[in-house]
């Protein structure tokens, strides 16, 4: 089924270039384009030589690997002067000269203010991690930016454009002073493999260097630059900026391929009157059946479902029957803390998993480590993929001071692979948490519940809190936050779903993407929403939005339900209509 003047995006992979860098034990996370535009819901297609560029004809071409060998540019160049718009993250390097550019040096994290933004980041910076600057030798005809790059700091000198644009015949090139797809990856996984404790927090609010390996040991984010502080004096990380680096992505994908006049349709993050998702995880540490039961009595009291993440050796038998019944999703919580005797290697994590199923006679698909514990780069996901967890939930805080977007994001994510696995794609969702047991006496007070939510809302991803049952019944302030932040929650429009319903929904809305850069209508899962650009850059209308929402019998499942009008939103800082 085919979109008529459908834009086609492809991603550009010199697949010699990427072998060679593999090969010296590099890593290519620019390939993290393609999970950012599946999340996204934008179809693409993989080319890496002339005659797949020939065939393709993509209007929108982004760069992730290129050998920048004479011919390869000859052809890029090519490509953009018959009228495609080439994009760059901090490649291209050897186009420099040609385009009266010189490369700034720049070995530190740079702070952004990129053009298009959505207002979600309040006139805010946003960090990235890797930056080539290009700075102008001489200004060319056709030539313009958008943005600023700062040094070190919010505050720092202020060293270039976030983007050069340039024009070449009929098309353009867009050349980024940011790795965007390699700023996003850092910020959610890291730069490098855990090996060694995080450098922890001046104010004393985030002691990492306690001698247990953790997730938070990998956190890219300062600790002065990059938090904020309640009305009480609560720090938390308060900007989501991977994903909020996503959007600028996007946002400029799909203005780009509208200033063209092309429909660029994605499928919205969230299914029908669906605008943003909590999630409570209950991790079921001490195991006492009657805390269990305490909390299950509060949730079924605020009518919400939740992730039971249970440690060995768990509950007894009659508490699972009651939380299953219950409509709750059973889950594993991985024991890896040596203190209390627990291993970090896959055949203990076999063995716990084996056992909790064992107990439960549940299927278990999701998980998530005890304490955080978290070793290496991508052990733990390789360790789920062969045992069936197709979930992770094990990026999260686990101290007072480091609460909130501490990866960056509050999206469910595939995470990419280390060069020695060839950045594959991992097939284990990632759905970190932005805080434990609030209202804890040594963790932080509920002055944190609204900004958080408030800020996931902005970027519609999902508002996942974790609490331990054993302190809903002992601490009646952390029971009480608990029942805040479902209340809260449900004020703002957010639903409560399971990381089952999470994964199962990311699967189902994907499957309407093909590996041909063609969005698949007939795969559309119940409830499925269909987006397309209304105007793109400097307000050019995209021709085909009627013919599509009303039209054409090639179409029948873009019509508009009847009786229904035409509905607009912005997504991704741009207007577009729902079909």
């Amino acid at each position: 089924m085919l979109v008529p003047n459908r834009a086609t995006i492809g991603i550009w992979l010199d697949s010699k270039a990427a072998d060679k860098r593999w090969r010296y034990g590099l890593n290519v996370f620019e390939l993290y384009l393609k999970e950012i535009l599946a999340h996204a819901g934008i179809p693409y297609v993989m080319l890496g030589d002339r005659e797949a560029l020939e065939k393709a004809k993509p209007d929108i071409l982004l760069i992730a690997v290129s050998g920048e060998s004479n011919i390869e540019l000859e052809q890029l160049k090519h490509y953009v002067k018959d009228g495609g718009i080439l994009i760059s993250y901090a490649g291209l390097n050897r186009m420099a000269g040609a385009l009266q550019c010189r490369e700034v040096v720049c070995r530190e994290p740079v702070y952004v203010t990129p053009p298009h933004l959505n207002t979600v980041a309040g006139g805010r910076k946003l960090r990235a991690l890797q930056a080539k600057p290009w700075v102008r030798v001489d200004r060319r005809e056709g030539s313009s930016e958008g943005g600023y790059l700062f040094k070190g700091s919010p505050d720092g000198e202020q060293i270039a454009a976030a983007y050069l644009e340039f024009e070449l015949g009929a098309g353009k090139l867009i050349r980024w002073n940011v790795n965007i797809p390699g700023t996003v990856v850092g910020l959610q996984q890291g730069e490098r493999p855990v090996i060694e404790d995080g450098v922890p927090a001046p104010d004393g609010t985030g002691a990492l260097d306690e001698g247990i390996l953790k997730a938070d040991d990998g956190c890219m984010l300062d600790w002065a630059l990059d938090r904020e502080f309640t009305g009480t004096g609560m720090p938390y990380y308060a900007l989501p900026h991977a994903d909020l680096w996503r959007e600028v992505l996007v946002s400029q994908v799909l203005r780009e391929a509208a200033s063209m006049g092309r429909l660029l349709p994605f499928v919205d993050y969230w299914p029908d009157h669906t605008e943003q998702v909590a999630m409570i995880s209950l991790d079921s540490d001490f195991n006492h059946d009657d805390s269990a039961l305490a909390a299950l009595e509060l949730l079924e009291e605020m009518d919400v479902r939740a992730t039971w993440c249970l440690i060995e050796p768990g509950y007894s038998k009659p508490v699972y029957e009651q939380v299953a019944a219950a409509g709750h999703e059973l889950a594993f919580h991985y024991n890896a803390l040596a203190q209390e005797r627990g291993k970090w290697e896959q055949a203990e994590f076999n063995r716990q998993l084996d056992e909790i199923r064992c107990a439960t006679g549940a299927r278990i698909t999701a998980n998530k480590n005890h304490y955080t514990r978290f070793e290496g780069w991508g052990e733990l996901f390789r360790w789920c993929e062969d045992a069936g967890i197709v979930n992770d939930q094990s990026r999260g805080p686990s101290k007072k001071g480091n609460l909130g977007f501490l990866f960056g994001t509050c999206h469910p994510y595939f995470p990419i692979a280390w060069s020695d696995e060839r950045n594959r794609m991992y097939r284990v969702l990632e759905t970190g948490y932005l805080t434990p047991d609030l209202a804890y006496p040594s963790l932080a007070d509920t002055s944190v519940i609204f900004p958080l939510l408030n800020r996931v809302q902005e970027v519609r991803g999902v508002a996942h809190f974790l609490f331990h049952p054993i302190h809903i019944l002992q601490k009646p302030k952390v029971r009480a936050a608990l029942q805040q932040v479902i209340r809260e929650a449900k004020t703002l429009g957010y639903e409560f779903w399971t990381s089952e319903d999470l994964y199962r929904w990311e699967q189902a809305r994907r499957s309407m993407l093909s590996d041909d850069g063609k969005l698949h209508l007939e795969k559309a899962p119940e409830g499925a929403v269909v987006w397309v650009p209304v105007t793109g850059a400097g307000g050019k209308a995209v021709t085909g939005v009627e013919e599509a929402a009303h039209g054409s019998t090639e179409l029948p499942m873009l019509r508009e339900a009847s009786g229904v009008g035409p509905e607009t939103a912005m997504r991704f800082g741009v207007l577009c209509r729902r079909l």
